[in-house]
């Protein structure tokens, strides 16, 4: 049986390391599945569009495909503007929009792998507060699975962990530094990028992280986030079976 191709649909943005970081990702997850197609489209700034996508595959006779919205949490862009660009797609196209890829344990795992990668080792957790410090956003769930995400990393043994937010929400990434510098037995402060690729935003985040002791690196292609990739469509294939199944 043919498999679903999978379309990853990032955000797009006029930094170029953007797209490049997305690539690369793709790059990975596609070496970790031989024989599955990966295509990639942006929302906005970068080529290819998702329409222009979803055009070619249909007039390739594709059938089958599983959109999954390279995003951490289900925000404006989840709920509203990926489905409106699917709905525009080929009506001979059968699409399934796969889950956000937060919450998961693998992020955490991905920002852990990027907090060693800037110098800290796993003997250096009971002394180092981190400031999980993401894009932002208006949308209470996303806000929540942020604040989860954070509570989720404190289990693993930091010492404290505050979620911060380049926009939209508060706390700022600078202030969540300060209240961690003052914080009992806080000896270094750490902020870990929860965002997917560098940009505008991620910018703002390094601007914030000036007086902390490490920045750590975007997310970008890790091994957890490319696994998980995989996982969301395994998921996505799964539910589309059983629906087939329960039809026959």
């Amino acid at each position: 049986m043919n498999r679903p191709v999978l379309l990853v649909i990032a955000h797009g943005s006029r930094d170029p390391r953007h797209a490049a970081t997305v690539q690369a990702l793709m790059r990975r997850a596609g070496a970790l599945r031989p024989g599955l197609r990966v295509e990639t489209a942006f929302l906005d700034f970068n080529l290819p569009s998702v329409t222009g996508v979803l055009d070619r595959l249909a007039a390739e006779g594709v059938r089958d495909v599983v959109a999954l919205p390279l995003l951490l949490t289900r925000a404006f862009h989840a709920k509203a503007d990926v489905p409106a660009v699917l709905r525009q797609a080929p009506a001979s196209l059968r699409i399934r929009q796969a889950e956000v890829l937060g919450p998961s344990p693998l992020l955490v795992a991905a920002v852990e792998r990027r907090l060693y990668e800037a110098g800290l080792a796993p003997g250096d957790k009971s002394a180092t507060g981190v400031v999980l410090a993401s894009a932002g956003s208006t949308d209470p769930e996303a806000i929540a699975v942020i604040a989860e995400t954070a509570r989720e990393l404190r289990r693993t043994g930091w010492c404290s962990v505050r979620p911060a937010f380049a926009s939209a929400s508060l706390p700022r990434t600078e202030d969540a530094v300060r209240v961690l510098r003052a914080e009992p037995g806080v000896r270094r402060v750490a902020v870990a990028p929860y965002v997917i690729a560098p940009g505008r935003l991620p910018d703002r985040i390094a601007a914030g992280a000036a007086e902390a002791d490490v920045l750590a690196d975007v997310l970008g292609p890790s091994p957890e986030l490319a696994r998980l990739l995989l996982a969301r469509y395994d998921g996505a294939t799964r539910a589309a079976e059983r629906v087939t199944a329960a039809a026959v």
